[in-house]
């Protein structure tokens, strides 16, 4: 029986070629989009997992609260925390830290490179965290001290492809030597942590950061088997009392630790200092639904074109049940035929997917490679998936066409009761909604990335570019030096030097500050910059002056608009006073100006309290550099960098680009989801061919009764555009408060927002009216203008 039906099948995609490349196209292009969506969503959803014991592995978080201000959450602890946990909960399998040891000049021979993301850990990583070793011992790799692990591309790219790199060794600029004991494969791209270099913890003195006040370490724990996360979480509440309270009770300061799965952190964290970019759980939530809904958009376009069709095929089917077949083996059949259609559309898509991989691997960030299809639950999903598109497309016309009356087709007549009208204009309800709802989100969602990349920051990243003097010795003299060269060259707009940059991680310190009760102890984020860092980034200064030189370095200070604001300075904030926790000295600092508020971190925070010192001849050099030739410009202060620096790469990037890459993810996922919004709409139109094919073809004598009566071409064009002019109306009913209430909560995810707007609601109703009025004149005007003898010949 099946292969009667599948041969049965096959002579009716051969007999009406066009009406089947149209149907197995539709599906095409749903299962291929959509399964690239899930592709995204399960590399998302396996951030992580590729550790053996990843169900155990939690990290440290702290939340330090300040009277009057909101609960900070920040990534790092305490470095004493580790070994205390060890000591103090028998729960605690393993505790190990990362202390980020930032950019690194390593050389070899007469070769020297950067180096970013080098970790300084414990040694007992690697019984935490699985990381497969290409060589050495994992037990022992990191045990001695100035002993170091290097991931494959990093040896290759020191040493290039060798047998075995273990022995071999790597010199920092402070003539420190490092010995590798093991090689790793590659860190997962799907990774909260990346590292590219480990150094042993040992290598640090005995003492280091050896209290309980300072915090910038990454702590993790490895629980023991059947340790309930939030019992143990709930025990280290005592740890303030126990190490913290001598230090921060006397500032009204609380500190509590948290525990977070490292499988929960890259979609579920909302802390700051993270090490990698974030994901968002609201992102898989929005690509589950807009997969789903181009498979649903799919499957409502083989029902339209299969019930389109159905006039064709109602003599075939009148024969069939007068020569004794039964509804169910009519279902069966055009069950079969959709399947069939599926699994044609999926092998289309299997090769359309290995012909885009790679673009879409660009548009999305992603390193998915066609290894993936062949995994088992990939598998599994494909088989889900053509199941769903087989079923759910081939249900209706199955149905619909099943149950037709043998002796009306047999006159060449369907029976109008039968047409299932409310259902299909339900259908194409649907179909326009789910479309408009995509192009307002795609809509929102371009205004709100552009806005985060043209709003006003308070400075001006334009044409700044930024190199780092990386060295481990005292360079401030050559960095004078390169400033004073820099001012000689006419391209050279402005040089200064800085220790952090916007959208650099900064110092977050404790300070005794100067308000209208007497002196408060309050968190303060801080950096040290110099007299021509202000002018070079275009900020302005809104009361007193700028730094001025040597004379600022011990006691002067500058403040932001928002920390006058919150210690409520008004327009007095000149000559108020700060000071280090507990110091007697009477040696306070004195704020000599007030910088209009800018943004130090991207614009998905709030501006904080900033105070600035004045630290000539940082490492970081800002260069404001003249627009015009920019190429010729960088060659000659690179001339110079290597004059003045010989030992040091030159490696600059553009603060602009820098800054914006903060928004990198968010761009990503924006071109990627209106990438899918455009293609929902084209799949819309395929099925709004049907849907209008379907129509026309019912009312093609009615329009030739018409004709013959006189009516004319524009007479008749409305009585079936009016009618989809009302869906699409009722469309907009049903999308418009859908759209509002997703992008009103997504917006709520920025500090700085567009807000909505009707623009968007009403282009996007605009765009699906055009579209559908397009399509249905092109079916309409071919009906209307056709030879009525043509279908009346039979009356």
């Amino acid at each position: 029986m099946l292969k009667n039906l599948l041969l049965v099948a096959l002579r009716n995609f051969k007999r009406d070629k066009w009406y089947s490349l149209l149907n197995i196209l539709g599906l095409t292009i749903g299962i291929t989009f959509s399964l690239f969506l899930i592709f995204y969503i399960q590399d998302e959803l396996r951030y992580d997992r590729h550790h053996e014991k990843a169900d155990r592995i939690f990290r440290l978080e702290s939340y330090i609260k300040e009277p009057e201000k909101d609960t900070l959450k920040w990534v790092s602890t305490p470095f004493p925390l580790a070994p205390a946990l060890s000591k103090d909960y028998p729960e605690v399998e393993e505790a190990v830290r990362f202390v980020d040891n930032g950019n690194v000049l390593y050389k070899k021979g007469e070769l020297s490179l950067y180096q970013d993301k080098v970790f300084i850990v414990d040694s007992n990583i690697f019984r935490v965290f699985t990381h497969p070793f290409l060589e050495g011992d994992p037990k022992t790799a990191l045990v001695a001290p100035n002993s170091m692990v290097l991931t494959q591309s990093v040896a290759e790219k020191y040493f290039g492809k060798a047998e075995s790199y273990l022995g071999k060794s790597l010199e920092n600029t402070n003539g420190d030597v490092y010995k590798i004991t093991g090689v790793v494969k590659d860190v997962p791209k799907n990774s909260h942590i990346i590292f590219h270099v480990l150094i042993s913890r040992s290598s640090l003195p005995a003492d280091f950061a050896n209290n309980w006040g300072g915090f910038g370490f990454n702590t993790y724990v490895l629980l023991k088997p059947n340790t309930t996360a939030s019992s143990f979480e709930q025990k280290l509440l005592p740890m303030y009392d126990k190490y913290l309270a001598t230090i921060f009770a006397q500032f009204q300061i609380k500190i509590r630790f948290g525990i977070r799965p490292i499988t929960a952190i890259h979609l579920h964290s909302d802390m700051q200092g993270e090490p990698e970019e974030l994901g968002n759980i609201s992102y898989i939530y929005i690509f589950s639904a807009a997969a789903f809904f181009m498979l649903l958009i799919a499957c409502i376009n083989y029902m339209n074109l299969t019930t389109a069709r159905s006039a064709r095929r109602s003599k075939e089917i009148g024969i069939r049940k007068v020569t004794g077949s039964s509804r169910w083996q009519l279902i069966s059949q055009f069950l079969v035929e959709s399947i069939l259609t599926a699994l044609f559309a999926l092998l289309l898509s299997l090769g359309l997917i290995a012909l885009l991989l790679p673009v879409f691997n660009s548009l999305s960030g992603k390193s998915i490679s066609f290894d993936t299809l062949l995994q088992p639950n990939t598998l599994l999903t494909i088989l889900v998936v053509v199941v769903f598109v087989g079923l759910m497309g081939g249900s209706y016309p199955a149905l619909y066409l099943s149950k037709f009356n043998p002796v009306s087709v047999l006159k060449g007549s369907l029976s109008k009761s039968s047409s299932n009208v409310t259902l299909r204009r339900a259908l194409v309800v649907i179909q326009f909604s789910i479309s408009i709802i995509m192009l307002i989100c795609t809509w929102v969602v371009y205004n709100q990335l552009a806005y985060l990349r043209s709003k006003d920051l308070g400075f001006n990243k334009d044409q700044v570019l930024t190199v780092t003097a990386n060295s481990q010795r005292d360079v401030r003299s050559k960095i004078l030096s390169f400033k004073n060269e820099m001012r000689q060259n006419p391209q050279v707009l402005a040089v200064s030097t800085s220790q952090a940059v916007p959208g650099a991680n900064i110092n977050f310190n404790l300070f005794t500050v100067e308000s209208k009760n007497g002196f408060v102890d309050k968190g303060v984020f801080t950096y040290g910059i110099d007299e021509d860092y202000i002018n070079t980034l275009g900020m302005e200064m809104v009361q007193g002056r700028n730094f001025s030189g040597l004379p600022d370095t011990l006691r002067s200070i500058i403040v932001n608009e928002r920390m006058v604001k919150e210690f409520e300075w008004g327009e007095n904030a000149v000559g108020k006073t700060v000071k280090f926790p507990g110091d007697t000295s009477g040696n306070y600092f004195e704020v000599v100006g007030v910088v209009k508020d800018f943004n130090q971190q991207s614009l998905y925070n709030p501006i904080a309290s900033l105070i600035l010192f004045y630290r000539p001849n940082s490492n970081n050099i800002q260069l404001k550099l003249d627009p015009r030739n920019i190429p010729a410009t960088v060659a000659r202060v690179e001339q110079a960098w290597k004059t003045f620096f010989p030992e040091l790469p030159f490696q600059y990037t553009f603060l602009d680009q820098d800054f914006d890459s903060q928004y990198a993810a968010d761009q990503k996922r924006g071109k990627l989801f209106t990438t899918f919004s455009v293609l929902t709409v084209l799949v819309t139109c395929l099925g709004l061919l049907g849907l209008i094919a379907f129509i026309t073809e019912q009312r093609q004598k009615e329009i030739s009764i018409r004709k013959v009566l006189g009516a004319s071409v524009s007479r008749i064009i409305p009585l079936i555009t009016g009618n989809f002019v009302v869906l699409v109306g009722l469309s907009c009913l049903i999308a418009f408060p859908v759209a509002w209430y997703f992008m009103h909560k997504w917006l709520q995810l920025f500090t700085y927002n567009t807000g909505l707007s009707v623009i968007p609601f009403l282009l996007s109703a605009i765009v699906v009216l055009l579209l559908t009025l397009a399509t249905v004149l092109f079916h309409t005007i071919r009906a209307a203008t056709a030879n009525p003898v043509d279908s009346l010949r039979d009356e």
